[in-house]
């Protein structure tokens, strides 16, 4: 029974392919109607949020990048860390009303609910993703281009197994728990601040107090990240923390959904 949920989860978007793209290609193109600045916004939205907080972490409060990182600049250091974090944020944010949202169609006609999230998760993903290769291209041709940029793919594809993990169990829950949708709203905010983004890991002193921060697997992320990408090297220790994380928090949270998906028509 296990087994048989977690492959149903895990081929939903192969066995149903037709289906996801049409989502997709929906929720994607949903998010520029109407709207004048179209594509634009894909670059426009991340810059905007870049500049306030490099105003006021390098500016204002003269923060600079953490010790090793002394060669680029803070807003460069802060970029590589943040861009990836807004794809992960976009997404969770989004999650506990992926299935609120689409209540009528889940309660009159019948296909394969657990689409919801695996969409839900795709979107932000490639949206941000758009605009994470528009920074590397800039970087590239300021002197950062090393090989191990070839392993960012591998990186991204990891960060996107936790987060659809975490969107199949946020989502499913907020069909029972409404308050849901307010907590984790804050518990983002709380999570970012808590994530070295747009603060340097090497403020803090005390190497135990560091090593705390190694228990929130984003922080495992926004490293490898600006290691790989301005440092051109890997730190082992957060391999060893985002790979079997990531990992269980995907099956868990497909096989959580799998469960109790048949629940939904009568809640919602």
């Amino acid at each position: 029974m296990l087994l048989a949920l977690l492959r149903e989860w895990m081929l939903t978007p192969f066995t149903h392919y037709r289906l996801f793209h049409n989502f997709a290609k929906q929720d994607f193109l949903a998010q520029f109607t109407a709207s004048i600045g179209g594509f634009l916004w894909l670059i426009i939205t991340p810059i905007i949020h870049i500049m306030i907080y490099a105003f006021v972490f390098g500016v204002l409060f003269n923060q600079r990048a953490a010790v090793g990182f002394e060669e680029s600049t803070f807003v460069v250091f802060m970029m590589v860390g943040y861009l990836p974090w807004f794809a992960f944020a976009d997404s969770i944010g989004k999650s506990t009303g992926l299935l609120i949202e689409k209540a009528p169609l889940i309660t009159k006609v019948k296909f394969p609910v657990q689409i919801i999230p695996v969409v839900g998760s795709v979107i932000p993903y490639l949206t941000h993703a758009i605009g994470f290769g528009i920074l590397l291209a800039y970087l590239a041709t300021q002197g950062y281009w090393n090989w191990m940029w070839f392993y960012l793919p591998v990186i991204f594809f990891f960060q996107f197994l936790f987060t659809l993990g975490l969107v199949a169990i946020l989502s499913a829950l907020s069909v029972f728990l409404r308050d849901l949708q307010q907590l984790v709203a804050l518990g983002i905010t709380i999570w970012f601040f808590l994530t070295p983004i747009i603060w340097p890991i090497s403020i803090i002193e005390d190497e135990a107090q560091r090593n705390i921060f190694l228990l929130n697997p984003m922080h495992s992320f926004v490293s490898l990240y600006r290691e790989i990408v301005l440092l051109g090297q890997v730190t082992f220790i957060h391999l060893e923390i985002i790979i079997p994380v990531s990992i269980i928090t995907y099956f868990f949270g497909g096989w959580l959904f799998m469960k109790i998906k048949q629940a939904f028509g009568d809640v919602l």
